[in-house]
């Protein structure tokens, strides 16, 4: 297992493109192997959490108060060196009215940041890449949503790439918390101008792709 990567995902904005909707869609990708360096660290911290008194589940950034959001983002950092964060920004006043649909929004975007990232991984010597992004945040449409992320990678991806996609919910690993947590700093900095939290994580953060602008940001 030691040649397979991790790739964990998370989305942050909504997908309302009417004046009221946030202006900025951001997937992020956070790339990590087995045996996952920062996972004891959160799983003692949690426990921490629950003997202080703290009905901790899991760590969900947007709803953890200011005293564990900043812990959590300390470790995180700690273990940058056994992370790589990429990201896909997309400014949506930007995005042509036939590609709102949910259908191609969420699965063409997803479909972008994964052909980016996956070849990364590859040219590292990996054999496999294991993508688990949290549970397609619309419901009513999973199905539907889930056949057109087959469709897009299909199309966007070279033949014979080894990967597999998942989707679980956020609770069932600590991969998909830190990429909630990378995600919500990198949305932070571009809705709000926030970097506080982002400048903390910047040194793991590989590149932020701006689809609808010439060129790549990219910081390696």
């Amino acid at each position: 297992m030691a040649n397979c990567a991790y790739l964990f995902l998370d989305e942050g904005g909504n997908f309302d493109f009417s004046p009221t909707g946030t202006r900025y869609f951001i997937l992020t990708s956070v790339a990590t192997r087995r045996p996952f360096p920062s996972h004891g660290s959160l799983d003692a911290f949690k426990h921490d959490c629950l003997e202080y008194g703290l009905d901790t589940e899991y760590f969900h950034c947007a709803d953890d108060n200011t005293h564990v959001r900043r812990k959590v983002f300390e470790l995180i950092a700690g273990h940058l060196g056994s992370l790589r964060i990429d990201c896909l920004v997309v400014e949506k006043p930007k995005t042509g009215p036939a590609l709102r649909e949910d259908k191609r929004f969420y699965p063409e975007m997803l479909g972008h940041l994964l052909k980016w990232v996956i070849p990364r991984e590859l040219k590292c010597g990996v054999d496999e890449v294991v993508v688990i992004t949290d549970t397609i945040p619309i419901q009513k449409k999973r199905q539907a949503i889930e056949k057109a992320i087959k469709s897009a990678l299909a199309k966007m991806l070279p033949v014979g790439m080894r990967y597999r996609i998942l989707h679980h919910t956020s609770r069932s690993h600590y991969g998909l918390q830190i990429a909630d947590y990378c995600n919500w700093a990198v949305f932070r900095k571009w809705q709000k101008g926030d970097v506080e939290f982002y400048d903390m994580l910047k040194p793991a953060v590989k590149s932020e792709f701006e689809i609808f602008r010439t060129g790549t940001r990219l910081y390696y």
